[in-house]
């Protein structure tokens, strides 16, 4: 390693050098997050930014979970519009507009054309869209248009033109969930905050009058536990929340109902030009998307009720079937199961109901606030776009129960780690790295053979490997591929073929042996075959490689 390549071997986003504040045994922190999917770290980063001191521990990677398996929509949420819940959506359109300011390099305005087959429905549509626009107040984005047939089939190619009789174009917002979560995490660690991914919470820690005052945590890596005691205590964890009210009181009803979501990803050719389409209203009731995303179109959601979270949810095959045959009655030409480069699965941590709903559909995306006896501050529901606004509450809950010093939020005006004003924007395959773009160039200048492509149909290059590992809290392959790059979301077959070379890049970085490689790439084969419609292997002669 070169002189200059030295200077970003250590740095402020390395785990040990997070890891190294949990040895101040005396410590108290004013807060500790647990969760590190968009509500934990949105909440780090608000109270960091506050200037308390803030301790976030996610048990896997952060964005494992649901927060990196969404449909990649920053909206207001057309569907909660036409179920009368104008509060969410006005709420969600203001976050909406807040995002693209503060997150440019993740967050941009995606055009959505909406085709109608009645004119009933074009009316009511552009009626109900328009109200949106006005909704989203000087957040607006661009003016909801009625098309007629002939313009919806040129911004819509292969949308069935029979019966076809105009639609309606409108505006919201598209990201990369996990892309966000990892800057959030980065944001946090600026802020002065402390952000640790695979430390998983064991135990609340209480004190003699049954209030919790801690956790107790355990590092998955190394095995080693840590008592850290906290003013504040936020369970942030998602679908997961029940298991740490659980710790809290055992045999208490459960406070959140999952609903699975399926997402399938095919090639770009079913949906060309540059805007997607939505459906909305399916024959189960939801809204359906077509949407570009990375050089690929996302089709999704489902809405299963499940009873037992996972970290990993695996799609049913009436999910995926539902989803395929949906778009097929609006394209041209057809998706099929051989059509299918990647299906993932997520579970929405929907709010319970103090009622049973007919279906989750029908349960708010409102989020919840809940303070226990023990003073367990718990934050449930909402969905990503709100995120910093189920934050701002939150904190602002904290500092109640806990008694901590009286500080304004400011997130609303922090831009996100990456962010880069107008005049600087970042273009090409490493645009969605922002600022960090040009670290990631030098790493190349410095070793030109960081510069060749991980796999030929891909963009991404050797150097975001290594920046991932030294500036992005990578620990794994799958962290690598899953949610730094979103090739296993993108194309898993792609995915498992890059694994050796990442594998061998990430070994080089962290210190690991061939053993470890190896087994790297073999718990993320299997793991990667459960996004493929049929199992796969690595061809023969993408054996690990040596750097």
């Amino acid at each position: 390693m070169s002189g200059n390549e030295k200077k970003y071997k250590v740095s402020l986003f390395d785990r040990s050098v997070q890891k190294h504040a949990l040895q101040q045994k005396d410590l108290v922190w004013d807060v500790i997050v647990i969760g590190g999917g968009a509500t934990g770290l949105g909440v780090g980063v608000d109270a960091a930014s506050r200037g308390y001191r803030t301790l976030l521990l996610e048990q896997a990677d952060f964005a494992k979970g649901t927060s990196s398996r969404s449909t990649k929509l920053v909206h207001g949420g057309v569907r909660y519009l036409g179920q009368g819940d104008i509060r969410l959506v006005y709420e969600a359109l203001h976050e909406r507009g807040l995002l693209l300011q503060n997150a440019p390099h993740l967050v941009r305005m995606q055009p959505f054309v909406i085709p109608s087959y009645t004119w009933w429905s074009k009316m009511f549509y552009g009626f109900g869209l328009k109200v949106y626009d006005w909704m989203a107040g000087r957040y607006r984005l661009q003016k909801t248009t009625l098309l007629d047939k002939k313009t919806v089939a040129r911004l819509l190619p292969n949308v069935r033109k029979e019966g076809l009789k105009g639609g309606i174009e409108y505006y919201d917002g598209q990201f990369d969930d996990a892309r966000l979560a990892v800057n959030m995490a980065q944001t946090c660690i600026e802020q002065g905050g402390v952000a640790l991914n695979y430390m998983k919470v064991t135990t609340l820690l209480k004190n003699g009058e049954g209030k919790v005052c801690g956790v107790k945590a355990c590092d998955t890596e190394t095995g080693q536990e840590y008592e850290l005691k906290a003013k504040a205590v936020i369970n942030a964890t998602g679908v997961f929340v029940n298991d740490v009210l659980q710790m809290d009181a055992p045999g208490q009803q459960p406070l959140v109902r999952p609903s699975q979501g399926v997402h399938v990803v095919i090639n770009r050719s079913f949906l060309k030009g540059d805007n997607a389409l939505m459906l909305p209203k399916t024959p189960d009731g939801r809204v359906l998307f077509a949407v570009p995303w990375h050089g690929h179109v996302l089709l999704g959601t489902t809405d299963t009720p499940l009873n037992n979270p996972s970290l990993e949810p695996t799609a049913l095959e009436s999910e995926i079937d539902f989803i395929l045959q949906t778009a097929g009655q609006y394209l041209e030409e057809k998706p099929t199961r051989k059509d299918v480069l990647s299906v993932f699965a997520g579970l929405r941590p929907l709010a319970a109901p103090t009622k049973d709903a007919a279906s989750t559909k029908e349960i708010s995306r409102s989020h919840k606030l809940i303070v226990a006896p023990s003073g367990l501050i718990t934050i449930t529901g909402g969905k990503w776009t709100t995120y910093r606004k189920m934050a701002e509450d939150t904190v602002d809950k904290a500092m109640a129960v806990a008694g901590l010093p009286l500080h304004p939020c400011s997130t609303a005006n922090l831009p996100i780690h990456g962010a880069l004003n107008e005049k600087n924007n970042i273009l090409g395959p490493l645009s969605i790295y922002g600022a960090d773009a040009e670290g990631i160039r030098e790493l190349v200048s410095f070793n030109s053979s960081l510069g060749e492509k991980l796999h030929q149909d891909f963009p991404d290059v050797r150097a975001e490997v290594v920046w991932a590992v030294r500036h992005e809290m990578a620990r794994t392959v799958e962290d690598v591929l899953a949610r730094r790059l979103r090739v296993l979301f993108l194309d898993a077959k792609a995915a498992i073929d890059m694994a050796p070379r990442v594998a061998a890049l990430m070994a080089a970085e962290l210190g690991r042996d061939d053993a470890w490689q190896q087994q790297q790439v073999k718990e993320f084969t299997a793991l990667a075959n459960h996004y493929l419609l049929e199992p796969y292997q690595a061809k023969a002669t993408a054996a690990v490689d040596q750097v």
